[in-house]
């Protein structure tokens, strides 16, 4: 069963055409259900889920990320997994077991040598360009960090977590958040400000609805 968390403001579902991907699997029918809530829903923030050839949908409170928010280390409960990017699971998960309310947990691979994820959110770095973590590591397949992937020019690397590049973190619900991190800067505003901008205007209508 195919599951999505989004947002929708006065402009439309943020990233619509990139949650539409992640149900597509689903099938023509779950498709078009979501086209329909996509238009008629409120405002808020809402969990769809694809069942029995359609759609359910339940009302979310916001967001548990913050801007500046501090973060800890965790070893991901996904770092053994094998085949690099997994679909969102649906509460309850193993993510449950790792979050705490005002901190972002960073999960990190067996070693706790690399960043893989955040508890919440995908984890991208800043070195005078976005760098991601490489698509056969072990985490949820970011709607967020796709539509990155697919309208930026970022590249793929290893996140050391002894490394001092400034990290955010970008999910579906928030956008882009930043992130206080002992031993690292804090990304260029320019750059935080470009990549919120690629995020809101990547809403419905925009964006390869299907692309693979």
């Amino acid at each position: 069963m195919r599951y999505t968390l989004l947002t929708k403001d006065a402009s439309g579902v943020l990233l619509q055409p990139w949650h539409a991907r992640r149900l597509a699997p689903e099938g023509p029918r779950v498709l078009d259900a979501f086209a329909r809530f996509c238009l008629d829903a409120q405002a808020g923030t809402w969990a769809v889920s694809a069942e029995n050839g359609g759609i359910s949908v339940e009302p979310r409170g916001p967001s548990r990320l913050s801007d500046g928010m501090p973060a800890r280390w965790m070893v991901s409960p996904f770092s053994t997994e094998a085949g690099g990017w997994f679909p969102k699971p649906r509460a309850p998960s193993a993510y449950d077991g790792v979050r705490v309310a005002g901190i972002s947990t960073l999960l990190t691979s067996e070693d706790g040598t690399e960043i893989l994820e955040s508890c919440s959110a995908a984890v991208l770095a800043w070195d005078e360009g976005w760098v991601c973590v490489p698509s056969d590591r072990p985490r949820v397949h970011s709607v967020a960090e796709q539509a990155i992937r697919d309208s930026l020019d970022v590249r793929e690397a290893p996140l050391h977590r002894d490394s001092t590049l400034p990290l955010v973190l970008v999910n579906a619900v928030k956008g882009v958040c930043t992130l206080s991190v002992d031993g690292r800067g804090e990304v260029p505003p320019h750059a935080v400000i470009g990549l919120r901008e690629r995020l809101t205007t990547s809403s419905s209508g925009t964006g390869p609805a299907t692309r693979s």
